[in-house]
């Protein structure tokens, strides 16, 4: 028995060391997830930072109405008890507690709902954007266009680094950023009007980004929209929200906020990249016809 016990505590002790080496081996990742991550990702937009207001907003109505129901309750069973002596009131058809426990509610209920109303109207308000993109979802990347805007004509798709699914076919996840690194990630500037046009080509999707407070499903057939602006330049990780099949955690997104210049300047590096591309297939179309 005391040899169990040695082998069993000798286990405890390994798992113990192996959990702690896990969990200082990564760190938090800037714009995306944060090591025992319990608090809503650090918003970058204000839609996200009211969205976390409207969280904490009811999460404090929801305590305070735990706390008085509860409280009250437990009051009245400690000192209402029948071993103290006390005797149940006899009455029905009270007119106040009618009126109290349907105004009151509603009151609350009015008080979170009007918030929640003004976040909402305003996450779907995509007019006058400065930039228009249309992402698609595919099995299991993402597609960008360059619709309106500066860098209109722009497209290409994002996958998942190699790299990455070696590490995971391979079973040892390394990195801050793993399962989140991409080969092209989306480019966007700082300070302007975002608007994704969100669709799928196969399968239902989600272009989910937490940090700035954006969650859109992808459906085939359908176009939906949504929009941002990223108040701060750096690197933001989202992933697909959806499951979408069996590489559904490999379909990471990320976007990268450049400001004004930099922006200017990936675009002109990709409209050359374009031309480049345009000139080798008219040459090559141009050999064939020979």
């Amino acid at each position: 028995m005391k040899s169990i016990f040695n082998r069993l505590a000798a286990s405890l002790v390994v798992s113990g060391a192996w959990l702690a080496t896990a969990a200082h081996a990564v760190q938090d990742l800037p714009g995306g997830p944060g090591v025992n991550q319990l608090n809503l990702t650090t918003g970058v937009t204000k839609i996200a930072q009211e969205q976390s207001d409207l969280h904490w907003m009811v999460m404090i109505i929801c305590a305070v109405i735990f706390v008085g129901v509860f409280g009250a309750m437990f009051y009245s069973i400690l000192n209402h008890r029948k071993s103290k002596g006390a005797k149940s009131a006899n009455f029905h058809e009270s007119t106040v507690v009618e009126i109290t426990w349907t105004v009151v509610p509603f009151l609350i209920v009015i008080a979170m709902a009007a918030p929640a109303t003004k976040v909402i109207v305003a996450q779907k308000d995509t007019t006058n954007p400065d930039l228009t993109i249309k992402a698609t979802g595919y099995q299991w990347k993402w597609g960008y266009d360059y619709l309106a805007g500066e860098g209109e004509g722009i497209g290409f798709v994002s996958t998942l680094d190699s790299a990455q699914r070696e590490l995971s076919s391979a079973g040892t996840p390394k990195g801050d950023d793993y399962l989140l690194k991409v080969d092209n990630p989306l480019v966007v500037p700082v300070n302007k009007k975002v608007r994704m046009i969100i669709t799928a080509n196969d399968v239902i999707h989600s272009w989910f980004v937490p940090a700035f407070g954006v969650k859109q499903d992808a459906i085939p057939g359908f176009v939906r929209d949504t929009w941002f602006r990223a108040e701060k330049t750096g690197d933001f990780y989202g992933q697909c929200a959806e499951l979408c099949g069996k590489e559904h955690a490999y379909m990471p997104i990320h976007v990268k906020v450049l400001s004004g210049e930099d922006y200017a300047k990936w675009v002109h590096g990709q409209q050359q990249k374009k031309s480049a591309q345009a000139g080798q297939s008219s040459q090559a179309v141009a050999q064939l016809a020979q």
